[in-house]
């Protein structure tokens, strides 16, 4: 595994907060490279050298945070629903700047849609219907409501400036989640 320059990671961190600190002042489609490479104090010439264009680089940001969503999953795959939770909101409260702007931009419709899917895929392994009080229950409504209501409680949380603690957060919605998955 080669070693990445420090400068190119300074360099693609200061690009990547630009563009998440710019949605969270304005519309995606209203953004250019140049903005970006202005507020990251870089030329244009550097964002191109790492993205093809702005698109480029909002879907790496995004693969980049679900990909870590989904390595914190199956780190907490032997732990309960709160447990398991509060490492996800502890990742979603040290990312805020960036889930907050993904989650109210109308310019990233892609990331809920991409949240969405990745906690269905995780939480598909937990649900069972063919006995017990979901019997007879339809899998994927099922999935589609809880991951719906996850994904809802997220957005609630940063719409509302995380009026409560992320471990409460957890604790709370593992609490939900844990009465309907048994």
């Amino acid at each position: 595994m080669s070693k990445v320059d420090r400068r190119i990671t300074k360099s693609q961190e200061a690009i990547k907060k630009a563009v998440t600190e710019l949605m969270s002042e304005k519309s995606f489609d209203d953004i250019t490279i140049q903005d970006i490479a202005d507020r990251a104090d870089v030329n244009r010439g550097t964002i191109y050298l790492h993205y093809m264009d702005k698109y480029d680089l909002l879907d790496k940001m995004i693969e980049e945070h679900i990909n870590n969503l989904r390595e914190l999953c199956h780190a907490a795959s032997e732990m309960t629903f709160q447990e398991g939770n509060y490492v996800w909101f502890e990742y979603f409260e040290d990312n805020y700047l960036f889930f907050s702007t993904m989650l109210a931009s109308k310019g990233a419709p892609t990331f809920r849609s991409r949240f969405l899917e990745l906690v269905i895929e995780e939480y598909r392994p937990e649900v069972d219907t063919s006995e017990g009080k979901n019997q007879g229950l339809s899998e994927d409504v099922f999935l589609q409501f809880f991951a719906s209501a996850i994904v809802g409680a997220v957005e609630w949380w940063f719409k509302n400036g995380m009026p409560l603690p992320a471990r409460v957060m957890a604790e709370q919605t593992g609490a939900l989640l844990d009465r309907n998955f048994e």
